[in-house]
């Protein structure tokens, strides 16, 4: 490393990232500065004539990047949490060559010798266990990724990953651009009729922050979905609505052309590594394996959930007769959540903000830390004084039962204009064997909450509170690996996989037992009252065809998009996922619904969850089917969470992942557990 590592934080960066010190004039020298040394030492290792062993080719070849992987995550985080121009623009300069490095791993000649010289010999023939998964998965890796193209052939794959990056990172600020574009003031306070206190304080402290009179809308989570569900206004619903349908589809941030580009470079990236097309190169090495079985599967779980999502929507519209008379209009798409929410009020006799109360959410972190140490013995405590990208950000440090250091990780809970929508989890340091110890991990969860307002914590919804606990066993899954190979180990595993520790968690809020540890009245302390806890079990499944309809409605758009479409047969893309998606809507949608133009799942990076969303419903099997062994030995069993640990949370990719799920279970998953706690099971 040169001089500049001793006054640029993001070369050597130390466990406790400074976060406070790191600024966008950083970035790009740092990112020079990592691939040049990349770039030499994979030279080097490729040029090395000693004889070729696990050590000096294929251990060399997965620290080779660490210091580039690292950096280029926190990077990566910043540009998503605390952005402001000059970051953006200084990320969007070293993405396209970073993106074209790691492309051009597979695609280095000297590189792949080694590899293929190492798999010769007596040494790779005897690997067992992780080393030879590591070798067997780096051989195939290398193929599907162009190591054995010609020169033009690399070249062009070079070129294709390059603009990938490009314009998936476009398409995400572009969508981040478009939500902060919008916002809606309501000036006279008989325009908020049916909206909840929390909604209207938020909303009025909203406006006051922007200096608006009145009560300020915005098109983030906590601000939308209460309008949805409850503003008697329909016409207010609509105009929200429609702006939430049509992000990033028009103007100075319309995402069309980014996305057909996308579409494009993906095609063309799979038909030059030899695959019929996107869904098929990236599903090669997940369980699914192919587009066409990933299509199967969804196809079933259509077959099992059509019936009950038709006659909930005709239960529906009948509610609204019963409110509006047998001439009140079918529903629009605006309609729906609030109608629906009406419903479930009068059916259980359930409204969720009843629970909003119960859930501050530092009692929610609390139970939630005391949850994973009666599982899996960990122990969670908050740091403070470590440096942070934003005040709202926290750091806790993670220690296992016998007290050794596991890991940290940082928490960011609330929406803001310079960080993006959702909920995720992310890794900055992955550990690994090093020094007679392991090397400690550290991640992250960001969400985007409700807030605390002046007089009052963050109240969440039911809702949010799983979202906590879903991104919490993605980190789980990330801090209690303990795989040899830093690039097998934590989140790295096949993406229809990779849900099922994050998915299994919500199944605690869901249990009296957890709940009690941490649903507590922010005001009196009471746990949730025993009549309110079984009005939300019994509404549980309340529409749960509905929900599952609108996954299976996403994960079809996304195979179709990458299997099937052909612009020029099918026209605009926009339209043509329209046209799917309303198979799985409950009301017409419009006909400007441009849903995908802001569908960064599948659209915010080279590959994400293209062609894999479907790995939502195949963890959620997954994770149905798993829970069944804590509900039978004790919801807060330490064996089976034990168990649990080893045998998932571990392992990483360091094994195949049915292989892994089997060792858990004892037997390949029930495809009928997921109906079965939906409700969904028989006609």
């Amino acid at each position: 490393m040169s001089d500049t590592a001793n006054s640029n934080p993001l070369l050597n960066l130390p466990f406790r990232i400074p976060f406070d010190q790191i600024k966008a004039e950083h970035v790009q020298p740092a990112a020079a500065e990592l691939l040049r040394d990349a770039r030499r030492r994979i030279d080097g290792l490729a040029a090395d004539p000693q004889p070729r062993t696990f050590d000096n080719t294929l251990t060399a070849l997965d620290e080779i990047t660490e210091p580039l992987d690292e950096a280029m995550a926190v990077m990566r985080h910043l540009e998503s949490v605390a952005t402001y121009p000059a970051l953006r623009e200084a990320y969007n300069a070293v993405q396209p060559e970073v993106s074209a490095f790691y492309s051009g791993i597979p695609l280095h000649a000297g590189l792949w010798q080694a590899i293929k010289s190492y798999a010769a010999t007596e040494e790779a023939r005897a690997l067992a266990g992780t080393r030879r998964r590591l070798l067997t998965k780096t051989i195939d890796t290398f193929r599907r990724h162009g190591a054995d193209l010609d020169a033009e052939g690399k070249a062009r794959l070079e070129a294709i990953d390059m603009e990938l990056a490009t314009v998936t990172t476009k398409f995400s600020q572009n969508v981040l651009d478009a939500t902060n574009a919008f916002e809606l003031a309501i000036g006279d306070e008989a325009g908020l009729a049916g909206l909840p206190p929390s909604a209207v304080a938020a909303a009025r402290e909203s406006a006051a922050r922007k200096g608006l009179a009145g009560w300020r809308f915005t098109l983030q989570a906590p601000s939308y979905t209460p309008v949805m569900m409850y503003l008697d206004d329909a016409a207010t619903r609509q105009k929200m609505y429609h702006a939430y349908a049509i992000r990033a589809s028009r103007g100075e941030h319309d995402n069309r052309g980014l996305l057909r580009r996308i579409l494009e470079l993906r095609r063309a990236r799979a038909v030059l590594l030899g695959f019929r097309n996107f869904a098929d190169l990236v599903l090669h090495d997940r369980m699914a394996h192919t587009g066409e079985r990933a299509e199967e599967f969804l196809e079933d779980l259509k077959r099992k959930t059509e019936a009950h999502f038709a006659r909930e929507n005709r239960d529906l519209l009948a509610f609204r007769r019963t409110l509006e008379g047998p001439d009140a209009p079918e529903l629009r798409a605006w309609d729906v959540a609030y109608y629906a929410e009406k419903q479930r009020a009068a059916l259980y006799d359930f409204d969720e903000e009843e629970l909003r109360p119960y859930f501050p959410l530092e009692r929610v972190l609390a139970g939630l830390f005391e949850t994973a140490q009666r599982l899996y013995g960990i122990r969670v405590v908050e740091e403070a004084g470590v440096p942070v990208w934003d005040p709202q950000a926290r750091y806790y440090a993670v220690h296992d039962g016998d007290g050794s250091f596991i890991g940290g990780f940082y928490a960011d809970w609330y929406p803001r204009e310079n960080k993006r929508g959702g909920a995720w989890m992310d890794a900055l340091i992955t550990g690994y064997p090093a020094g007679g110890g392991f090397k400690a991990h550290l991640g992250l969860i960001c969400g985007n909450l409700t807030p605390p307002l002046a007089d009052r914590p963050s109240l969440l919804t039911h809702y949010e509170v799983t979202t906590v606990f879903h991104e919490f066993g993605h980190l789980l899954h990330h801090l209690l690996s303990r795989v040899e190979v830093r690039s097998l180990a934590g989140t790295s595993v096949a993406w229809d996989f990779v849900e099922l520790p994050s998915q299994i968690m919500e199944n605690w809020t869901w249990e009296r037992e957890p709940l009690d540890l941490f649903a507590r009245h922010y005001q009196t302390g009471e746990p949730i009252p025993g009549d309110l806890f079984e009005k939300m079990v019994r509404a549980r499944n309340f529409r749960s065809a509905n929900g599952q309809m609108r996954q299976l409605g996403f994960g079809f758009v996304d195979l179709a998009l990458h299997i099937d479409y052909d612009p020029a047969r099918d026209g605009d893309a926009i339209a043509y996922a329209r046209g799917i998606l309303q198979q799985y809507a409950p009301a017409p949608l419009p006909p400007d619904h441009a849903m995908v133009a802001a569908f960064t799942h599948l659209f915010a990076s080279p590959v994400g969850y293209g062609a894999g969303y479907y790995s939502y419903k195949w963890a959620e099997v997954l994770d149905a089917d798993a829970f069944t062994r804590f509900r039978t030995k004790g919801i807060f069993s330490a064996e089976v969470g034990a168990e649990f640990r080893d045998a998932i949370l571990s392992r990483g990719d360091s094994e195949d992942p049915a292989e892994l799920y089997r060792r858990f279970m004892g037997r390949d998953p029930d495809p009928n557990a997921l109906l079965a706690r939906s409700g969904l099971l028989g006609g």
